[in-house]
């Protein structure tokens, strides 16, 4: 009789137990995309150069699961703000001079809105045509995307949308990370020194603060203090006001001639300019002589 109740007891426990594995089986071998970003608001980024063409970038998603998809799985991609208009808030409150921007419709292109994982493959990727000349250093760009099923397709909810952020460089500086330049020279004759951020503009142009200025993130301290440093085809940069500061280039000088140059040291490079002009903020006139350097690292 003692037998016959424990195993009574024992069935139901086993029972569970099977259905319990079922289910952690079915979770376990399907197949749930996801699409490819950060942690950080689902933010991917998108580092593109200043070259004055189109340039291409990806959309990328993978899909989970014990095994590879045995059919083709689809996403639709759709221009949705709702995540964005969350990371704006969320991280700049009501100061709304802060926000990252949308991109641009005229600066980029998705041809096909969609994302096709391969049977037998795990990732699958959309293209996107960047025309990314123009942008500002100074701005964060976006498109914002919501990833929907088609057909009997299972998204990770956590994971279906992504801001697809746009960032610009050239050879000369990046806005990915801050290319910041050692400067040493003289200032009306007296020597000075300092390390100045360079800001990409287009395929051969930089935006500096000029002199030993103080650096201000604000559209109008920036206007008030800034300068273009320009590299021709023959490497003689010419220098040019980037708003309203006046500026004036000052040429043949032996030791800083206004010219870049890629310099090689003991098996590392580093981006030269050597710079000699004169610029006036109010009635104050200042006399430059600099050098800028910046090591090369990639």
């Amino acid at each position: 009789m003692k037998r016959k109740i424990s195993a009574l007891l024992i069935l139901p426990f086993f029972l569970f137990s099977c259905e319990d594995k079922d289910v952690f089986e079915q979770e376990m071998y399907k197949n749930v995309i996801a699409l490819i970003s950060s942690s950080y608001h689902n933010n991917f980024e998108e580092i593109v150069p200043l070259n004055g063409q189109e340039v291409t970038g990806y959309i990328t998603a993978s899909v989970g699961g014990s095994y590879a998809p045995d059919r083709d799985l689809t996403v639709k991609l759709i221009e949705e703000n709702t995540a964005f208009d969350r990371y704006n808030w969320s991280l700049f409150d009501a100061d709304t001079r802060l926000y990252a921007k949308l991109l641009a419709k005229d600066k980029y292109e998705i041809p096909e809105s969609k994302i096709v994982i391969k049977a037998g493959e795990r990732t699958g990727r959309a293209l996107v045509k960047l025309r990314p000349d123009g942008l500002s250093p100074d701005s964060t760009y976006f498109i914002s995307l919501q990833a929907f099923p088609e057909g009997e397709v299972e998204i990770n909810p956590t994971k279906s949308n992504v801001l697809y952020k746009v960032m610009i460089y050239n050879q000369f500086a990046s806005q990915a990370k801050n290319s910041f330049y050692s400067m040493t020279g003289l200032q009306d004759g007296a020597i000075t020194a300092a390390n100045k951020q360079l800001f990409p503009l287009s395929k051969n142009s930089v935006r500096v603060i000029a002199g030993i200025e103080s650096f201000a993130s604000n559209e109008q301290s920036i206007a008030k203090t800034s300068i273009i440093l320009e590299v021709g085809t023959d490497n003689k940069v010419t220098i040019k006001p980037y708003k309203d500061l006046v500026v004036r280039q000052i040429d043949n000088d032996s030791r800083y001639p206004n010219e870049f140059k890629v310099e090689e040291s003991f098996g590392r490079k580093f981006n030269v300019f050597t710079l000699c002009y004169e610029y006036q903020i109010g009635s104050t006139k200042k006399l430059m002589h600099e050098e800028l350097r910046m090591e090369i690292t990639e």
